[in-house]
């Protein structure tokens, strides 16, 4: 009996000791997901691995999901059947109408100029976009998580630099099919012998660079990592419109989460966007000085009197009228919503500027 007790006494605190001594078990993951990137964009895909990596954190691994860059689960329209049907969990997307006709809300020509507006703009869950926005996903059968912007939009051209509606005199300019801010450059160079032409984005340096266009709508990261630079003279920052793209999840994925799951991946996406925007902003910083180190380029700055100048120029009321009233008035009926945004963003427009 006294062997007995003298081993029970052993070996209770020999297993004992043991069993503090082992690591704790990883979390089973309960949900797996994949999420798709459908572009070729290695700074955005910082921001959406860094996501992954919160997403974890924050779901104590019970949330699990597997990236799939440069379009290995299909492009951009694959890619949004695949989120809509559930046979991909999140995707990233350029919210075009023919796909989301809300998106068209994205896209619309002076809603956004800056880095500090975008911030306010599209606010995680307070933003007066990213309501909207929210709302144009649902109606396709997604939620949106966060929002990854590359910047604003200025005109290069290979003739002289543009700070006034004058300066669109006789120039040809390259457009595409985004109609808001077609009808806002018609506008702009309204009487002054400007025409506009439709041509893939793809064909944009050939076009350039043997005078089939004079110039075109692009932005600091095309104008280096597409060397746009190469065949203009010119860029002025007109900041008329902002790239914006939206990572969305299958909405049937994200309402059968339970709800400390989605607080979890909810603060993740917010960090995420926050992270992503100042990825993008410091690089739009070094594409600027690499620009402004170019012979025979010119970077042409604008001041708030004259981009006020092209705004008024362009008329955007009767295009908010025609592109986004019906949608708006569908979604929030009697709410006169078209007023309301566009007032939220001169407001957005003004905090942002008085910030700087």
């Amino acid at each position: 009996m006294r062997t007995k007790s003298l081993l029970t006494t052993l070996v209770i605190p020999l297993v004992m000791a043991l069993a503090l001594a082992a690591p704790a078990a990883a979390a089973q993951a309960e949900y797996k997901w994949t999420f798709s990137q459908p572009w070729v964009r290695p700074l955005a895909n910082q921001a959406y691995q860094f996501f992954i990596d919160k997403t974890k954190e924050y779901t104590d691994g019970r949330v699990e999901i597997e990236l799939f860059v440069d379009g290995l689960l299909g492009n951009h329209d694959e890619t949004f059947h695949g989120v809509q049907d559930g046979s991909i969990t999140i995707g990233t997307f350029s919210p075009y109408v023919s796909l989301i006709p809300g998106g068209v809300l994205n896209w619309m020509p002076w809603t956004i100029a800056s880095w500090e507006e975008a911030e306010l703009a599209f606010a995680p869950e307070t933003g007066v976009l990213s309501e909207v926005i929210e709302k144009a996903y649902n109606e396709v059968g997604m939620h949106t998580l966060f929002h990854v912007s590359q910047g604003a939009y200025g005109i290069g051209n290979t003739m002289r630099p543009i700070r006034t509606t004058a300066d669109f005199k006789n120039l040809k300019i390259r457009v595409s099919s985004s109609l808001g801010l077609v009808r806002a450059l018609e506008n702009m160079g309204k009487g002054t012998g400007m025409t506009l032409t439709t041509l893939p984005w793809s064909e944009i340096y050939n076009a350039l660079s043997r005078g089939v266009v004079d110039g075109c709508w692009t932005m600091w990261p095309s104008l280096v990592d597409e060397r746009h630079y190469e065949v203009m003279k010119y860029y002025s920052d007109l900041n008329f419109c902002w790239d914006n793209q939206n990572v969305a999840i299958n909405k049937e994925a994200w309402d059968a989460l339970p709800d400390d799951l989605k607080a979890g991946v909810t603060r993740a996406a917010a960090e995420a966007q926050h992270y992503a925007n100042e990825l993008h902003r410091k690089a739009e910083a070094d594409y600027i000085r690499q620009l402004e180190q170019q012979p025979g380029f010119t970077v042409v700055r604008l001041t708030d009197a004259e981009r006020d100048a092209l705004r008024e120029a362009s008329d955007v009321a009767p295009i908010w009228k025609e592109l986004c009233e019906p949608w708006l008035e569908k979604h929030y009926p009697g709410q006169n919503m078209s007023a309301k945004l566009q007032q939220a963003l001169a407001d957005i427009r003004e905090k942002a500027r008085a910030a700087k």
